[in-house]
């Protein structure tokens, strides 16, 4: 076939964590091309965390933290069970094997990590779930300075955590800020962010670091990297996937590529007409994600039109989220678990562990809404002293913007039956809920739901309360409500592939030439989160895991 604009051997679509396929192949003496249909490089990677949940890994074995293959697979057949094939055994030994080498290969290449101690398993300690680590799989790149990218500096993609230079690994301990724990991560976070500035450093944490150091591999290499180039079609000649249609400066660009192309362009969190189709029915909304802006699915259509194969299209990364006076959602995570937090239903009704892993919670939601109706929304209330001890939102203890209040995003009232009437709760259910969560906080024991058992929930709990990290009574006036939506912070169902991240047809044969990696695919983890960065792990081993075997 002729009329080809450019020739690569290894193409790699999208520009997130997926971006190891690229260091990989490269580094294995390919020749590499890297397109990213937006005018920024980072993709859903660079908005996240950057943590990476990596079971066995190198810096947990240097540290001597206990971990085997045996334990992180009784973790997964425990806590994620029979998923499908997108979670296969064969897939999840790959996962945990090509992490390791992941890593190793990474830190040969200039990368440096740290783990996150203390970071536990989102179900280490649940009932029922074996394998878990209470210190945590998870690690993260280390500070980044941006000047060290040169003319590419500001191409990245804004990160999460502003002008601070804070790891996640310490976001946790930091939300405790009257405490000397909180203190002193708050004084390290300062010093740290501090020095960067006075050095004339324009640092970087969480996924901007990641994205960041993987970018300066890239450059160094000398691997092409095309911004605001996006994917329209792919090129297959009798049954290979031989090339690629590129959208680039207003014409299309056809791409040749001699040995595999690798979809790692995040899922559909954006786009409104596949979210519904795929919502079986359930209460959906792009409002409510706060996912990459580009994450709109074209990459999974175009896959699908050549006959590959999907599965758990339904299924998102849940994220409760409250909405801010602009409409913006925000994400909701250790409000919900410090003590002198409920979450109740329409009725009042109290109905799952208010501190389990996000996206569980998002289930718990939907499943509630299902069954019973009025979880969506659900209601966040907290009572003074949560509002004086812990941070909600961006807000620090103590401070309640009025706009907030003014504007309805958050309700305030002397009383509970008063609070209830605001937010529209059956006041007596409320208050009886409330008398019955109180009792449990008061003896440190959640009979309901085991609120404070897990290693994860008390990581993001109030380690000085007792007896029970979690569990404060919802006692002292005023009291404060949110709306909690399902939120997202994108999609995990899509494009279903093998051990070798080979994209399957619907017959279940690979389809030659075409990988995938990240929130384009059905996820290895299944219908579950199992710790902090699973997401961004899966994007970045299977991204190398691709390399590695259209390279072969």
């Amino acid at each position: 076939m002729t009329g080809w604009d450019h020739a690569t051997d290894f193409l790699v679509v999208g520009s997130g964590a997926g971006v190891v396929g690229a260091v990989r192949a490269r580094a294995l003496g390919k020749d590499v091309l890297v397109v990213e249909k937006s005018e920024l490089f980072g993709g859903s990677t660079c908005m996240s965390g950057g943590v990476m949940w990596l079971p066995h890994n190198p810096l947990m074995r240097r540290e001597s933290v206990p971990d085997s293959v045996d334990a992180a697979l009784a973790y997964f057949d425990t806590v994620v069970g029979d998923a499908g094939p997108a979670s296969s055994p064969a897939r999840r030994l790959a996962y945990i094997n090509s992490g390791v080498e992941m890593v190793e290969f990474l830190e040969s290449e200039g990368l440096e990590f740290r783990r996150c101690e203390g970071y536990s398993d989102y179900y280490s300690g649940v009932r029922g779930c074996e394998g878990g680590s209470a210190r945590g799989r998870a690690i993260e790149a280390k500070a980044f300075d941006r000047k060290r990218l040169g003319p590419w500096q500001d191409s990245i993609r804004p990160g999460v955590s502003g002008g601070l230079t804070v790891y996640t690994g310490e976001a946790g301990p930091m939300m405790l800020m009257r405490t000397r724990i909180g203190l002193a991560v708050l004084a390290r976070v300062g010093l740290r962010t501090a020095l960067g500035r006075i050095r004339g450093q324009r640092l970087v944490t969480n996924g901007a670091a990641l994205t960041a150091r993987l970018l300066q591999v890239l450059l160094r290499q000398g691997v092409d990297v095309w911004l605001e180039s996006a994917l329209k079609d792919l090129v297959v000649q009798d049954g290979r996937v031989i090339g690629a249609v590129l959208h680039q400066n207003g014409r299309d660009v056809r791409v040749r590529v001699r040995e595999g192309v690798l979809l790692a362009a995040g899922g559909f969190a954006r786009d409104k007409e596949m979210r519904e189709r795929h919502a079986g029915g359930r209460p959906t909304s792009d409002r409510w994600t706060s996912a990459n802006p580009g994450d709109t699915g074209e990459t999974i259509r175009i896959a699908m039109a050549h006959g590959a194969a999907t599965d758990m299209l339904d299924e998102a990364w849940w994220m409760p989220s409250w909405i801010m006076p602009d409409g913006t959602p925000t994400m909701c995570l250790s409000e919900r678990s410090k003590p002198g937090a409920v979450i109740v239903d329409a009725a009042g009704r109290r109905y799952f562990n208010e501190a389990v892993a996000y996206q569980e919670a998002g289930q718990r939601m939907h499943a509630h809404e299902r069954e019973f109706g009025g979880a969506i929304p659900s209601w966040l209330v907290v009572d003074s002293r949560h509002r004086t001890h812990y941070p909600f939102g961006m807000s620090p203890p103590g401070r309640t913007p009025e706009e907030w209040i003014t504007s309805g995003a958050m309700k305030r009232a002397d009383s509970l039956e008063d609070l209830a009437g605001r937010c529209g709760i059956d006041a007596g259910g409320l208050l009886k809920t409330v008398e019955r969560f109180n009792r449990f906080a008061a003896a440190g024991a959640d009979e309901d739901f085991h609120r404070g058992e897990g290693d994860h929930e008390k990581y993001y709990g109030d380690i000085t309360h007792e007896p029970n990290p979690c569990l404060g009574p919802v006692s002292k006036p005023p009291f404060y409500a949110v709306a909690l939506y399902p939120g997202d912070i994108g999609t995990s169902g899509g494009l279903l592939c093998d051990e070798f991240a080979r994209v399957l047809d619907t017959d279940g044969t690979p389809i030659d030439g075409l990988y995938a990696t990240g929130n384009c695919t059905a996820s290895v983890m299944g219908r579950k989160y199992l710790g902090a960065g699973a997401s961004i792990a899966a994007s970045a081993v299977f991204g190398y895991v691709a390399a590695n075997h259209a390279s072969r």
